[in-house]
């Protein structure tokens, strides 16, 4: 058995032991409860801030039609409209169409029966003429001496190579050199009034 003084000594030892045993205790719980208390509210608050779960039920078809329209037949279904791109393609279609230029068709050459130069003068006095009908100046006529009535030829005036397409419908002219005599309106068309006499070159179109 040991002294009083070492008895003493151990028992105030084992009291500060388990006192300070128990204060630890009591820090280490308090800490786990704080740490605790903390997360929980964290949680508490990151639940109340979180977007609501979508329902995955949200983008499904319904299974059965709304009571309104069971057994009714459906509307039909708007017919799709023409885009205006596609009308605009078939308009500038349209125009591109209408803008191509024709092709021009070539004028067939009329056959030259036979031709020759000559001089021609004109004449504008009314009178008949050697097929029996009424002279007329105006008229695009002409006189020759042997082609047949209503013969028609393309007469060509030398300075200018104006023409013009006259019918023969009288006699002459009896002047030496010339071989028609065009009305006033025919010598006017070919631009030989001022001179009166004119050399030309002709071709028969023609004969009756």
């Amino acid at each position: 058995m040991g002294s009083p003084v070492r008895r003493l000594l151990r028992a105030r030892l084992r009291t500060v032991l388990i006192v300070s045993g128990a204060a630890v205790a009591v820090l280490a719980a308090g800490a786990f409860a704080l740490v605790n208390g903390n997360g929980t509210a964290r949680s508490a608050q990151a639940a109340q801030t979180a977007p609501p779960a979508a329902d995955p039920l949200a983008g499904r078809p319904k299974a059965d039609p709304p009571r309104a329209s069971r057994g009714k037949p459906r509307s039909p279904e708007p017919s799709p409209t023409k885009s205006p791109e596609k009308k605009a393609a078939k308009s500038d279609t349209k125009v591109a169409h209408l803008a191509k230029p024709e092709k021009k068709t070539e004028k067939k050459r009329t056959k030259v029966i036979s031709s020759g130069s000559c001089e021609a003068s004109y004449y504008w006095e009314g009178q008949m003429t050697a097929s029996g009908e009424p002279f007329d100046p105006s008229e695009l006529t002409a006189a020759h001496k042997t082609l047949p009535m209503g013969s028609k030829v393309r007469v060509t005036n030398k300075n200018n190579g104006r023409s013009v397409v006259v019918r023969i419908n009288d006699r002459g002219p009896y002047a030496g050199g010339r071989c028609l005599d065009l009305s006033r309106a025919a010598m006017k068309k070919v631009g030989g009034t001022g001179a009166g006499v004119i050399p030309v070159r002709y071709e028969v179109l023609s004969r009756g």
